[in-house]
């Protein structure tokens, strides 16, 4: 049986998986082999995961599974993402116990954003419905490599996702991620531009794909210039550990003629970058201020706006949902898509 949730259209049986290793196949269905099954469970700051502009903040319930339907040579969560299902399961919750964590923790949200979420797409539609009603959002990162069917119901689970995009080059996906074709990525970021609350995010691999800093920042900007970009400075692990880290300076230099057509970059992993805060793109002050210790997310310090506009000059500053203090347990949100 042929899987449709992903472009490469594996042949499924219950002896092979497919190139996931999610799915099988039983009396002509797909079938999750390990539902509610979760590796990585923890309250997180949003700003974390990374995103920038929704609710920030607030506290996120970080969820992930096991298996990916890319093979990335330098994938930093390659013990997750590839590593055998049955030696990572820790958890087997199902979603009304999944809801009950995300309360006692105090978590406003829920994000799924260790491995791809393709893979735990029917246990994630289950915990959906039940998040749903308890008001809570939910939110995911994937790396957008998925059918226009798949898309679609993402966009429905999740109200707002950031998806990777590593690079505009189908040479790169074949050589480096396993695929053949980019062209699926971006047509699910035009997808969830339009529907969601969209970021992206883009690590760069120097002398890979830093040459395609600026093409990339066309790209985005002529979808939609407000999106929020999350370039960060790749720390190659797996198949590609022995590589130099990338210099922080040149990346710097390429970002500079980006940020000309982009308000919203933000560059980081690495400790005291100042490329976390957030400007009026209107009058460039500061508004919205962030620390980075680690990784590519951050953590909010100061919080200027007021709801989405700008305290100088009034103007606006797109952001999905409410700011959320941390320690708050209100989940009153306006309704669950972040209204």
């Amino acid at each position: 049986m042929e899987c449709t949730y992903c472009p490469r259209r594996c042949l499924l049986q219950n002896d092979r998986p497919g190139a996931c290793g999610a799915y099988g196949a039983e009396n002509g269905k797909i079938t999750e082999k390990h539902p509610h099954r979760w590796t990585v469970m923890y309250a997180t700051h949003i700003e974390s995961v990374p995103f920038y502009h929704a609710y920030p903040g607030s506290r996120s319930f970080l969820l992930g599974s096991s298996g990916c339907n890319l093979d990335c040579a330098y994938c930093s969560n390659a013990y997750v993402a590839k590593g055998d299902p049955a030696q990572l399961y820790a958890f087997d919750l199902p979603p009304a116990k999944v809801v009950d964590l995300v309360g006692k923790t105090g978590c406003h949200n829920i994000v799924f954003g260790i491995n791809e979420p393709l893979v735990s797409l029917p246990s994630l539609r289950e915990l959906a419905e039940e998040a749903k009603r308890s008001n809570i959002p939910m939110g995911c990162l994937t790396n957008g490599y998925m059918t226009e069917e798949s898309a679609q119901e993402i966009s429905t689970l999740f109200s707002f996702i950031n998806v990777s995009l590593k690079s505009l080059s189908d040479d790169f996906y074949r050589d480096f991620t396993g695929v053949p074709s980019v062209q699926p990525v971006l047509d699910s970021i035009k997808y969830f531009s339009e529907r969601n609350h969209l970021e992206i995010t883009t690590p760069i691999i120097q002398g890979i794909n830093d040459q395609e800093i600026e093409m990339m920042a066309d790209f985005i900007a002529a979808i939609n210039p407000a999106i929020p970009w999350h370039v960060f400075r790749l720390l190659p692990e797996y198949k590609m550990k022995d590589r130099d880290y990338p210099d922080i300076a040149q990346i710097n230099r390429k970002l500079e003629e980006a940020r000309k057509k982009l308000p919203f970059i933000y560059f980081s992993n690495f400790a005291g970058t100042r490329w976390v805060n957030t400007l009026c793109p209107h009058c460039r002050e500061l508004v919205i201020e962030r620390i980075n210790f680690s990784g590519c997310g951050g953590k909010l310090v100061d919080y200027k706006l007021h709801g989405d506009r700008c305290p100088f000059c009034g103007g606006e500053v797109p952001i999905h949902g409410q700011k959320v203090n941390w320690n708050s347990l209100d989940k009153d949100y306006k309704d669950y898509r972040g209204g």
